[in-house]
């Protein structure tokens, strides 16, 4: 489980994933115009979509979880087309993702969440 206010960007564009911390931050910065330091996830696939690597700030640094799938590819939840940077998902779509879940074959059903607290100038 992730705090609700961690977002989850995928790059709708396969990425070289020989690329390690300073490769993958760069891509956060050109490919999905975020910034890599914020504490968000986010997620690259290799053209055959058989990697993923996410990356992500903690307090002390980055990390990267990489993950390879023996059999299949990886499945994008139907919003992410190709043309655009990248997209926003939720923890929902990424578990799916990383489960090698078809998002035609998985339904549930629609859930409350209380609004995300507002932003405070400090």
């Amino acid at each position: 489980m992730l705090p609700r206010a961690v977002r989850i960007y995928a790059a709708v564009e396969p990425c070289n994933l020989r690329k390690s911390f300073e490769g993958l931050s760069n891509e956060v910065r050109s490919v999905l115009g975020r910034d890599p330091l914020s504490g968000h996830l986010f997620i690259f696939v290799n053209r055959r979509a058989t990697q993923t690597k996410i990356l992500m700030w903690t307090r002390g640094g980055f990390a990267i979880l990489h993950k390879r799938l023996e059999r299949g590819r990886f499945q994008f939840p139907a919003k992410v087309v190709s043309g655009r940077g990248g997209v926003e998902i939720d923890v929902h779509e990424l578990s799916a993702l990383l489960e090698g879940l078809v998002e035609s074959q998985t339904a549930a059903s629609a859930r409350w969440s209380p609004p995300l607290p507002a932003p405070t100038d400090a």
